[in-house]
């Protein structure tokens, strides 16, 4: 068992105070909202009480229950790859280096691990379960989160990454749905469109040693190109091949380019001359491009930009992305299985779980007369924007 040097400095007297006053406002965090992974500029936070909380330490690390103890706002920087190598473990948790617990746990942590993030409140199914089953997908609204208990893995040092080319969305579909229902996956399972015909399936496994049935590629380098685009190589390529990649590489390999919208951002960001002298640079902080950005492109953005992850039964998969395509035609697109469990909290399936799978649309639409309309709420004297 590991332990933390610090321990949980909680804001009770900041609580104390808003309890003592008249309880007119509503609670929020004090964390401005250019600070989010969202590009959306929250207007709450102007008009709620805001409360510091800023618990970031990694509490506990439980080998013998394979369990980290973590602080709301731990990221997946320091509770990534990088801080369990000498423990050898990895905690299962989404790619982005800077989002949080408190984003997986009342968010929904998607990865391609085939499974929800394992993630529980310092409640449980024996103590508060009303609020443990209710605290995922619950946003923050039923109150802040302080810490959390998250299930680690063994990890190993690469990853062996098979990438599976189609030129068919139904057999493409077809191995998809395959791979992520088998009774023993691959421990990595996610596929990027390309339009909507043509696709590749990655499948991963955590490795210790780089075999002879493939490549190295360390795709953290600075100069290397965005991970996306080399997964488009192979797919022009029309073969399935191998690649071994570190772990920690593999965690974060949609970060450098934001998934693929920092290309809309940065066009010239994946140009070989810019990755080797800037590749370094990047990916810019989200946060920091809120902050900067003119009020001009955050208006483009909410007229003209769609960031949107959608769950639906993976039976489904194929009828979703036609309707994506008519609708949106926003690609590449990222499929990634999400395992439910039958949660009081989240959703009733039937039987123990049933397997969805996550389809990521990223970018500005291209479908024929596509318009972003704005939610109006007529109930209020002041109107208000609800994205």
């Amino acid at each position: 068992m590991w332990l933390a040097s610090r321990r949980l400095s909680t804001p009770g007297w900041l609580i104390k105070a808003w309890l003592s006053g008249d309880r007119s406002t509503r609670l929020c965090t004090a964390r401005p909202t250019w600070q989010t992974m969202s590009f959306r500029q929250g207007l709450y936070k102007k008009t709620f009480t805001n409360i510091e909380v800023n618990l970031v330490d990694v509490l506990e690390v439980d080998k013998n229950n394979m369990r980290q103890s973590v602080a709301n706002m731990v990221t997946n920087g320091p509770a990534g790859p990088a801080r369990w190598k000498p423990l050898g473990l990895v905690p299962v948790a989404p790619s982005w280096t800077t989002e949080s617990v408190s984003a997986w746990s009342m968010g929904t942590g998607v990865e391609t691990c085939r499974t929800s993030t394992d993630c529980s409140s310092t409640s449980s199914t024996d103590e508060n379960p009303d609020l443990f089953y209710a605290v995922p997908w619950s946003y923050g609204t039923l109150g802040f989160l302080a810490s959390a208990v998250m299930k680690v893995i063994p990890a190993k040092k690469y990853v062996r990454l098979e990438y599976h080319p189609y030129t068919s969305l139904p057999e493409l579909s077809k191995r998809f749905q395959e791979e992520s229902l088998k009774q023993n996956p691959h421990q990595f399972v996610e596929a990027l469109l390309y339009n909507k015909d043509q696709g590749v399936v990655m499948l991963g496994d955590m490795v210790d040693e780089i075999g002879s049935d493939g490549k190295y590629n360390p795709i953290g380098k600075w100069y290397s190109e965005w991970f996306f685009k080399q997964v488009e190589k192979h797919l022009n390529a029309r073969q399935s091949i191998v690649e071994y990649i570190p772990l920690r590489d593999y965690y974060h390999r949609h970060t450098k380019s934001l998934f693929w919208e920092l290309q809309d951002i940065i066009s010239f960001g994946n140009n070989v001359i810019f990755r080797y002298l800037f590749g370094w640079l990047m990916p810019p902080e989200v946060s920091l491009l809120k902050l900067t950005q003119p009020e001009a492109v955050g208006r483009l953005y909410d007229r003209a930009h769609v960031i949107q992850d959608m769950l639906v039964p993976i039976q489904t998969l194929e009828r979703a992305i036609q309707l994506f395509h008519d609708k949106f035609r926003v690609y590449p697109i990222w499929l990634c299985p999400f395992k439910v469990p039958n949660n009081p909290g989240q959703l009733r399936v039937s039987g123990d779980w049933q397997m969805f799978v996550d389809i990521g649309v990223y970018g500005v639409p291209k479908a024929p007369g596509f318009e972003t309309v704005s939610f109006i709420n007529t109930t209020s004297s002041s109107p208000s924007y609800h994205p």
